[in-house]
């Protein structure tokens, strides 16, 4: 059974131990670590950053997605206008300590034009599973009333390989 994002209990955190936050390459990357951050249920990628130091340690205290803007040349916290926070899982440094991969539950679409991921269209199979499992959970909740004014579940998955066939060719 699937809880909808909005009402998932926000568990702790995996972050970076002592460790792990000494061998990050600061250096080779000019004090601003390239961060992606991706979906930790569906895998889809969400958006990438870059964080300075302080923004991993912000992130790491708040639990929410903070990057260093260099438009703003401040810290910026994903969602501090919008709402649309991004709830860290766990965040793991890659092999060569020079980048960030952060899993997240997103609250709300992640790009600022209202798409899930701010790589739109991109997308894999596995996105629609959880697609399902959403709108599965949604439904259950639902009242009759709602669910005639939805798209019936046939006709979007009759898009969804109409879609993935157009992509194939």
């Amino acid at each position: 059974m699937s809880i909808p994002e909005q009402d998932k209990e926000v568990k702790a955190p995996v972050i970076l131990n002592a460790e792990q936050l000494a061998q990050l390459d600061w250096e080779k990357t000019d004090n601003m670590m390239p961060a992606i951050v991706q979906h930790a249920v569906s895998g889809e990628v969400l958006m990438m950053g870059y964080m300075n130091q302080e923004a991993l340690d912000v992130t790491q205290s708040s639990g929410k997605v903070t990057f260093f803007s260099r438009t703003k040349q401040r810290l910026w916290t994903k969602g501090e206008s919008s709402g649309n926070f991004l709830n860290v899982v766990s965040i793991t440094p890659d092999c060569d300590n020079d980048s960030l991969l952060i899993l997240v539950n997103p609250i709300g679409p992640t790009c600022h034009k209202g798409n899930n991921s701010c790589f739109h269209p991109a997308s894999s199979d596995w996105g629609f599973l959880y697609q399902l499992e959403q709108l599965l959970a949604s439904r259950k909740t639902a009242s009759p009333g709602q669910l005639l004014h939805r798209q019936p579940l046939r006709q979007r998955y009759q898009a969804y390989c109409a879609e993935s066939r157009r992509r194939r060719r």
